[in-house]
């Protein structure tokens, strides 16, 4: 099993900033990918980013590239998401998720997660 806690969301103006971490326990060593999803009110949840936990490799949604940026503390056995240039269309819940399994799926894939956070609320004033 595999739990995460999220934090760091708030209040941020457009063009502001705001950092997430995701802070995970249990069978850490077992996650080989972990992710970043949102979800607005009415609206289906959607892939943000993503890290592989051994390597670094990352994937990015094309509506953050260059603004957003996922990151991983091993040591702490945390991830983050950096988000600069905020706008407010990205505005939504956001969820820290975790795989364990050995798959082709890609990184995007919501359905491929078996382990999933709370939520973090974010909120981007115009």
């Amino acid at each position: 099993q595999v739990q995460l806690v999220e934090s760091g969301g708030g209040l941020a103006q457009a063009g502001g900033s705001l950092r997430l971490s995701c802070a995970a326990s249990g069978r850490t060593f077992s996650s080989s990918v972990m992710g970043w999803f949102r979800q607005a009110p009415g609206k289906e949840r959607e892939f943000v980013a993503a890290i592989r936990i051994s390597g670094g490799n990352t994937g990015y949604a094309d509506s953050v590239k260059g603004r957003f940026t996922i990151s991983r503390d091993n040591a702490k056995n945390t991830v983050y998401l950096q988000m600069n240039s905020l706008k407010p269309e990205d505005t939504a819940v956001y969820l820290c998720a975790a795989r364990t399994a050995i798959t082709i799926a890609t990184m995007a894939s919501k359905g491929s997660y078996n382990y999933w956070g709370q939520g973090t609320q974010v909120t981007v004033s115009s």
